[in-house]
């Protein structure tokens, strides 16, 4: 079973909320923005002035000697054959999806789990991403492939043109290793799919004019039958424009069987409503609005609350819960079925991530930013747990669950410590580390602390620091401060591999923050930085840099900040708001220009996080932090670097862009990079990543680092 019934690219989205289209509306447009320009992201004029930004970055940092080795070491980890392969459980099959310097676009594959744990697996390709590439003549970046259960032979791949969100889905048959003929084929887009059967789909996508929220996700579900012509295809559920998307999604067990087909309406970002289709007619779940459905297990439904809820039958359950409800007494009438608790979280607690065996339900539950598992069984109406004693002291997530058993993998990661996968099997009581990861650097002189900041309100803030063990505390680490606080996403210990030995081996440190606005502690330390208060979030990074100053860490001349995405806009309001606390900002694929960001790439999708720049009362919010805006002459920024992606269609180039022309015309000094291909993630393959890679940290030594 998914851990989620959508994806998730689509929990970070939010929308135009009904009730919010009400209230006193402002002119969103900047029109004494000279940079608008930038915003065309294939016009030939805006295409000319990335050229050349791109020539005297590279002309500046690749002449760096430092920048050759850098690029030289991360590539050496990034294509090393010793690397653990991300597996996918599938039947009796272990799949992984593998690029190194033969496979640069990739190569999807499969071995069995005995060859798995030899030392060199012998495995078998499934589909050569190269090959197809060069023999239909496209970019093509693999997305992932969607199954039919049970026998998972026939699945949809999605193929995305350089990276984008948007991408092609075609049929493709696993066993016999080709595309089906004349199977389903969906041209590009914004699109989801779920199978009912294997010659029915549920599909939301572009249908025509008007099929398009405001965001530019679809909001009409159809029933797509097998051979049928798209402009045949049966409307079954239409959602709202001011929705930020409406998705199909079906309810199947483990061996199959589907119990209900239904649609989700995200509302926002973080609000959601469900419709089951019955004979009847569709009915619409009395759910909270901050739920989410996430599927079976154990012959029950499954429902993450983000808030608290108090259902009829005097019974309350926290936000942060993981509630079920009995699948039979749920079908025979989902509207008075009732509810039961699976998870609370305590103190410092979150739910981190689920999935379903063939009898069992396995959580991975996060405390003080530490993880572990559990195996939850369903037994005569209430679940019981029993701990998997994995190792202690790490992030420990689900890597790969079986339908047919009760067994999964787990991975293991810590900064310091190589990332180890491990196998469980319930039903003998046996676990087994499979393998770790080879060590990409010498952690042998960095040790790894986990400290608290006091924020602006009073509120600690926890970080990890990782520092060298013979370090002085004299102001003189050079130190890299990451952060992201959105979203109700987590930044979770994660084996550091390259930054490891392009920066940590130099005898700098790295910190990772958690910042409200982040999922670190529940749906509560998310909605503490959200709209209004988003500020908060940037109060919070600013706490954690100024504790390493006051800590004697490190200094303003010796410390930066790097982040992406949100992250990105963490950064640029942190380095606009107090640019003499850092001497370097890495700024990736970001958003910075907020007074616009609902008209660039798919930035109405996120009302719900920061709030809606045409209300006059939520623009003022905005305009208190957006950094675009608050480039402004007489002050000094820290030169930074800014990476985007010409194929980004989530977070626009245009945020970047404007932001280093604004910076050029107030004459400070910066860096910009836009990669062609790589989506948001703004690289596509190995060698791309190698190359950013080196480009960071060639310009971090540059800026924080001794000659």
């Amino acid at each position: 079973m998914n851990t989620s019934l959508f994806s998730a690219s689509l929990l970070s989205n939010a929308c135009i909320t009904s009730t919010a289209l009400s209230q006193e509306r402002a002119d969103p447009a900047v029109t004494d923005d000279p940079f608008l320009w930038l915003e065309e992201i294939e016009a030939l004029s805006a295409l000319a002035w990335v050229r050349a930004e791109n020539e005297k970055t590279l002309g500046v940092l690749q002449s760096d000697p430092r920048y050759r080795r850098f690029y030289e070491q991360a590539l050496s980890i990034l294509q090393s054959k010793d690397q653990i392969a991300d597996v996918r459980l599938e039947g009796r099959d272990l799949e992984s999806f593998w690029q190194d310097e033969n496979h640069v676009r990739g190569v999807w594959r499969r071995a069995t789990p005995e060859s798995d744990r030899c030392q060199d697996p012998k495995w078998e390709t499934i589909l050569d991403v190269d090959a197809l590439a060069v023999a239909e003549k496209r970019n093509w970046v693999f997305q992932g492939a969607n199954y039919l259960p049970p026998e998972d032979r026939l699945c949809l791949i999605s193929l995305s043109d350089g990276g984008k969100d948007a991408v092609s889905i075609r049929e493709f048959d696993r066993d016999a290793k080709t595309f089906v003929a004349h199977g389903f084929s969906l041209p590009e887009g914004k699109q989801h799919v779920s199978w009912v059967d294997r010659d029915t789909l549920l599909v939301a996508r572009d249908w025509g004019e008007g099929t398009l929220t405001e965001a530019g996700y679809p909001f009409v579900v159809k029933e797509l039958k097998r051979a049928q012509p798209f402009r045949e295809a049966r409307e079954i559920f239409r959602g709202e424009p001011t929705d930020v998307l409406t998705y199909p999604f079906v309810l199947r067990d483990s061996r199959g069987h589907v119990h209900a087909t239904g649609a989700g309406r995200a509302i926002s970002s973080f609000e959601f409503e469900y419709v089951v289709f019955r004979a009847d007619g569709p009915v619409k779940l009395n759910l909270p609005k901050k739920a989410a459905m996430n599927g079976l297990a154990g012959g029950s439904l499954l429902v993450t609350l983000a808030e608290d809820w108090m259902p009829p039958g005097n019974i309350s359950f926290a936000a942060g819960s993981l509630i079920s409800y009995d699948l039979n007494e749920w079908k025979q009438d989902p509207l008075r079925a009732r509810p039961s608790l699976v998870f609370q979280p305590g103190p410092r607690q979150a739910l981190s991530g689920l999935g379903a065996t063939k009898n069992l339900l396995i959580l991975t539950i996060l405390e003080h930013v530490r993880s572990k598992a559990f195996a939850y069984k369903y037994d005569q109406g209430a679940w019981s747990a029993t701990p998997i004693p994995l190792p202690e002291h790490a992030n420990v997530s689900l890597s790969g669950i079986s339908d047919e058993a009760d067994q999964a993998m787990f991975t293991v990661s810590s900064y310091l410590r190589p990332t180890s996968v491990w196998y469980f099997d319930a039903e003998s009581k046996s676990l087994e580390e499979l393998k770790t990861a080879p060590s990409a650097f010498d952690a042998s002189n960095h040790v790894v602390e986990q400290l608290e900041a006091t924020s602006r309100d009073g509120t600690s803030i926890p970080y990890s620091l990782v520092r060298p063990k013979n370090a002085r505390f004299d102001c003189t680490i050079p130190t890299l401060l990451y952060g992201y606080g959105g979203f109700q996403e987590s930044l979770l210990p994660s084996y550091l591999g390259p930054v490891g030995r392009l920066w940590l081996e130099q005898g700098n440190a790295y910190v990772v923050a958690n910042l409200r606005g982040g999922g670190e502690f529940g749906p509560q330390w998310h909605q503490a930085a959200q709209g209004a208060t988003k500020q908060t979030t940037w109060d919070d990074f600013i706490a954690v840099a100024e504790d390493l100053i006051r800590r004697k860490i490190t200094s303003p001349c010796r410390l930066g900040a790097i982040g992406g995405s949100h992250g990105g806009l963490l950064v640029g309001a942190a380095i606009t708001q107090r640019p003499e606390l850092f001497n370097a900002a890495i700024i990736q694929v970001p958003l910075l220009d907020m007074l616009r960001y609902t008209k660039l790439g798919a930035g109405a999708a996120w009302i719900g996080e920061y709030g809606d720049p045409a209300i006059a009362e939520q623009r003022a919010w905005i305009e208190g932090y957006s950094p675009y805006q608050k480039l402004v002459a007489g002050k000094t920024y820290p030169a930074p670097l800014i990476l985007t992606s010409t194929k980004d269609d989530r977070a626009h180039p245009a945020h970047g862009r404007k932001a280093a022309a604004k910076l050029a015309a107030l004459g400070q000094p910066y860096f910009y990079y836009e990669n062609i291909d790589g989506g948001h993630s703004a690289v596509a393959n190995l060698m791309e990543d190698a190359r950013q890679l080196a480009l960071k940290y060639t310009y971090a030594s540059r800026r924080l680092c001794s000659e």
